[in-house]
């Protein structure tokens, strides 16, 4: 139920939801005064959010820091990488990686030269309906295509969200009865919830930050002024990952 609570609760959040609530209204509404107020507070939430500096002000000021290869151990058993990057088409048998990919070919990097010993991947399937086609899966068989050796990877396929994740990710790894070494690494706006669960779940580790999307602020009008499509997304995703901590926080899940 949760789950698919939280995917509910995913939409109810969208910026674009909330515009296009207010378009419907104002088309229905009969009331010239009311009309007017639903006009005014549309015409705000679209130059607000679609603001790319205050996009990425806010985004940065969530985004965990940046951690640089000089400022970790010299090695981890492993990695864990979080899953969330991909989509699989049948069709043409073909992966469709997301910006989110990023997280995969940095863990690559740390792989081949030596930082973590073996990638953990974790994650199913986050989707409601469609449980067949498992993430982790589909990534240990791109790894061992593109010739990572199979002893070093380790997969886990029956998480749907984070915590399941950590929680998943405990019962194969067993972090309580052993002195393995981890590196956890996912995106730099989704850091936060996983390290909280992980934590949570009985691990200590080290974090590695991926796909930044803020960068240092600019007045330059196209990243200040003029409106940004992109601005939309980016706030979509930060709205998702903050509700998403506070409601992990009360829940006691990070």
């Amino acid at each position: 139920m949760f789950f698919v609570l939280s995917k509910i609760l995913q939409y109810v959040l969208m910026p674009v939801v909330w515009l296009t609530v207010l378009i419907v209204m104002i088309m229905i509404v009969k009331k010239p005064k009311l009309r007017r107020n639903l006009f005014i507070a549309a015409a705000a939430i679209l130059l607000f959010f679609s603001n790319p500096f205050f996009a990425n002000v806010f985004m940065g000021a969530w985004e965990v820091k940046t951690t640089a290869k000089s400022e970790l151990k010299p090695h981890y058993d492993y990695g864990i990488l979080l899953t969330g990057m991909l989509s699989y088409d049948s069709k043409y048998n073909r992966i469709n990686f997301w910006r989110s990919s990023d997280r995969l070919l940095q863990t690559l990097d740390l792989y081949y030269d030596g930082t973590i010993g073996k990638i953990f991947i974790t994650g199913g399937s986050g989707e409601v309906f469609n449980q067949t086609q498992k993430e982790a899966a589909i990534l240990k068989d791109y790894l061992l295509h593109i010739g990572v050796a199979s002893e070093d990877i380790v997969i886990e396929t029956q998480s749907r969200n984070t915590r399941e994740n950590a929680l998943e990710s405990a019962k194969i790894l067993r972090p309580e009865t052993n002195n393995n070494s981890y590196l956890l690494i996912t995106s730099a706006f989704h850091m936060r919830r996983s390290a909280g669960c992980f934590r949570k779940a009985g691990f200590e580790f080290d974090v590695y930050v991926t796909d930044r999307y803020a960068g240092p602020p600019s007045l330059k009008p196209d990243h200040s002024i003029i409106p940004k499509a992109s601005a939309l997304q980016q706030w979509t995703l930060l709205i998702h990952e903050v509700s998403g901590y506070l409601v992990y926080k009360i829940m006691g899940y990070c």
